[in-house]
């Protein structure tokens, strides 16, 4: 059997504005919360379960990194969103940022910005 990922959960102040916010960005639809967790599909039947810092043994809240591969038009039309939203946005997850701009050192675009709960976000392309 080929191992796959299902799911991760995703700790937040409030699950539902924090997958409202993702999803709104990458223009994805929110699932019906499922027990403690809010879902957000993704690509390759894998689930983003946002869930209340805390709450049913979810691990405290502390920033991880999420990334997203997408198409180029994917990635206009979520970097419209972004700008449109007034996120301030990146070029690298470390210094120096390169804020405002977009990186398109690995042959793709590649931007970066954070979530509510500091959680950082990436969409890209392929290279």
């Amino acid at each position: 059997m080929a191992v796959s990922l299902n799911h991760t959960i995703v700790p937040s102040r409030d699950k539902q504005r924090s997958a409202d916010f993702l999803a709104g960005l990458l223009g994805l639809p929110v699932g019906e919360p499922t027990g403690p967790f809010v879902p957000l599909q993704v690509g390759n039947a894998v689930t983003l379960d946002f869930a209340d810092s805390g709450e049913s043994g979810v691990m405290a809240l502390t920033p991880h990194h999420y990334a997203f591969q997408v198409s180029e038009q994917e990635f206009d039309q979520i970097f419209e969103r972004i700008v449109a939203a007034g996120l301030r946005y990146y070029a690298r997850p470390h210094e120096p940022k390169g804020y405002g701009e977009i990186n398109t050192e690995r042959g793709g675009r590649t931007v970066y910005f954070d979530d509510p709960n500091g959680h950082v976000m990436e969409v890209l392309t392929a290279g």
